[in-house]
């Protein structure tokens, strides 16, 4: 017997609220669970609302009629040809083959709504059982008004994911805002946008109330926490899992500025996002050098894997990477707060963009995946430094695409030169003594990549080579939609250093995500989702959206699998024949 004198009585307790425990919390009630469902910080939404928002589920039920169809043995040939050992296999096939019923079930009974993107390539294109379409799905955009006065609850997104100070936009929103002079199309859908924006400020919303990528998504599930009536905390950390007779019994949260004991009679979710923003794990796990890099919110410090793990479940160790990587560049405000960038899917692939290490070469396709793209910086700073590395581009690429935080269409950028984030210069030679790289590299390196726009070949790297670099390229760009000139001053740079979106380590889980301890047995009466689960893809990366697709998948099985246990026990039996 314990000493603890329990506060609060639930079924379920959800701790963490991004898309997997949200997703946990949703599947737990609908199975007749109660829950209580609580946040570190004063915002709903975790990872999932910066993010993007893609949802990577092979066979979903919408991949025919995207055109791809797929199936069990093409989903598992590609797994063991990008995810190979990295993962347990039985977690890979556990993750294939519940993801489809989770998206199911989650569309079915709650507010989610996806498309299959039909033209979308596996970032491995060239491997077999590949799909270049149909597995990744978006989220449907979303009114933020139907949040009423919990709007403010929910997460802001990234400002790279906003323009006018609080617009949300989509890669295809940036393209026809770019293109509103030049097409009426373009023009009409761009009036629509910023009409809707101004709407919302004047009605006194502290931003854009049309909600899309990852913003979309949390908002969809928090809506469908308010619908269902799920009691949820805000500010209200994980201090500690209690354990009575070898099963977690509750856990001490605080809420209200003072610690409160709270019994889960059937199950605690550990759903807390991960580590990327634990400087001692990062130091320990990550490869040399690292620093404060993530893109992930603040908040994700590891707390939920720790405490986890003081309780008995074990971290895992089979895995490829810690990390799922991103190149970031960085920009200090004059208050000393940094902004962090990350060059994800807008520059890189576009024709004209060379990325170079200290020596003035080039270390790595520049439109391969930003998690490969990390990985070359880290292999090529083992013999010239490399992170952070150079992405440098022209006066036309400036104008016609932007830099990182530098936008394009002559758009103001001299602050960011004042800062040290933007580097610019009359020559090649100059602009290397900025960076201070090697100024013969540089030039030499320029001359050859100039030359293979012209050409439309990169025998190097091979930039724009694979049907995913072309997807991120510039579709009516010749003869390589990669690859372009670099050659009219003024010249620009920024410096991107090995950043992240998340962490890849977590707890060990079976296919039910129970955490399981140093003998690989289930913990009774806990479970884990999200990025405090270790990966089903062991730190490699296949295809946009294998971090929510199996935080959503597994939240899910993670619920099903408690209210299922809890059917099953002589009590819930009883109480229901009464």
């Amino acid at each position: 017997m314990s000493n603890v004198v329990w506060e609060r009585e639930v079924d379920v307790l959800v701790v963490g609220a991004g898309a997997g425990g949200m997703a946990a919390a949703l599947s737990a009630h609908l199975g007749g669970c109660s829950v209580l469902l609580v946040e570190k910080t004063d915002r709903v939404g975790g990872s999932t609302a910066v993010s993007g928002g893609a949802v990577w589920a092979p066979m979903n039920r919408q991949s025919e009629g995207a055109g791809h169809p797929d199936s069990f043995d093409k989903a598992w040939t590609y797994m063991r040809n990008t995810v190979g050992d990295a993962a347990p296999a039985e977690m890979q096939r556990a993750f294939l083959e519940a993801c489809g019923p989770a998206i199911d079930a989650l569309e079915q009974h709650t507010q989610v709504k996806l498309a299959a993107r039909t033209y979308s390539p596996d970032y491995y294109p060239d491997r077999e059982g590949a799909a270049l379409g149909g597995r990744s799905l978006d989220p449907l955009a979303f009114d933020g008004r139907l949040l009423g006065r919990h709007f403010r609850e929910l997460r802001d997104p990234l400002p790279e994911f906003v323009v006018l100070g609080g617009m949300m936009i989509t890669l295809t929103d940036a393209k026809h805002l770019l293109s509103v002079t030049k097409s009426f199309a373009s023009w009409k859908e761009g009036m629509k946008l910023v009409l809707r924006y101004f709407a919302d400020r004047l009605r006194g919303y502290h931003r854009g109330t049309r909600l899309v990528l990852g913003n979309a998504l949390a908002g969809r599930l928090f809506m469908s926490v308010l619908e269902r009536g799920i009691d949820y905390w805000l500010n209200a950390p994980l201090k500690t899992l209690q354990v009575e007779d070898g099963r977690v019994a509750g856990a001490c949260i605080e809420h209200e500025g003072r610690p409160t004991w709270v019994r889960a009679r059937q199950a605690v979710v550990v759903a807390t996002g991960g580590f990327p923003w634990n400087a001692a794990l990062r130091e320990q796990l990550y490869p040399h050098p690292t620093g404060p890099w993530s893109m992930s919110p603040a908040g994700n410090a590891g707390e939920g894997i720790e405490i986890a793990n003081a309780a008995g479940a074990a971290l895992g160790s089979d895995h490829f990477g810690p990390a799922f990587w991103a190149p970031v560049s960085l920009l200090q405000r004059p208050d000393g707060t940094q902004v962090r960038y990350p060059h994800l899917v807008w520059d890189r692939a576009k024709p004209g963009l060379m990325a170079v290490n200290a020596a003035g070469r080039r270390f790595v396709n520049e439109a391969t995946s930003y998690h490969e793209f990390v990985l070359a910086m880290y292999r090529s700073n083992e013999t010239v430094p490399t992170i952070p590395a150079c992405l440098v581009c022209d006066s036309d690429f400036m104008e016609r695409w932007g830099l990182g935080l530098a936008l394009p269409g002559g758009r103001p950028r001299e602050h960011l030169v004042r800062a040290g984030y933007l580097y610019r210069a009359d020559s090649l030679e100059a602009l290397a003594a900025q960076l201070q790289i090697d100024a013969a590299g540089l030039r030499e390196s320029a001359a050859r990549f100039d030359g293979y726009g012209a050409t439309g070949e990169d025998p190097e790297f091979g930039k724009g080579s694979t049907e995913y670099n072309r997807y991120l390229g510039d579709a009516d760009h010749r003869p390589n939609p990669c690859l372009g000139p670099l050659r009219k001053a003024p010249f620009y740079a920024v410096k991107v250093y090995a950043g992240d979106i998340g962490t890849a380590c977590g707890i060990r889980c079976n296919a039910q995500a129970q955490a399981l301890d140093a003998e690989g047995r289930p913990i009774p009466g806990l479970y884990a989702t999200g990025n405090d689960m270790q990966s089903v893809m062991g730190g490699q990366y296949p295809a946009p959206g294998i971090t929510l697709g199996p935080a959503l998948t597994f939240g899910w099985v993670a619920g099903r699998h408690i209210a299922r246990e809890r059917s099953n026990t002589p009590s819930s039996t009883q109480a229901a024949a009464s």
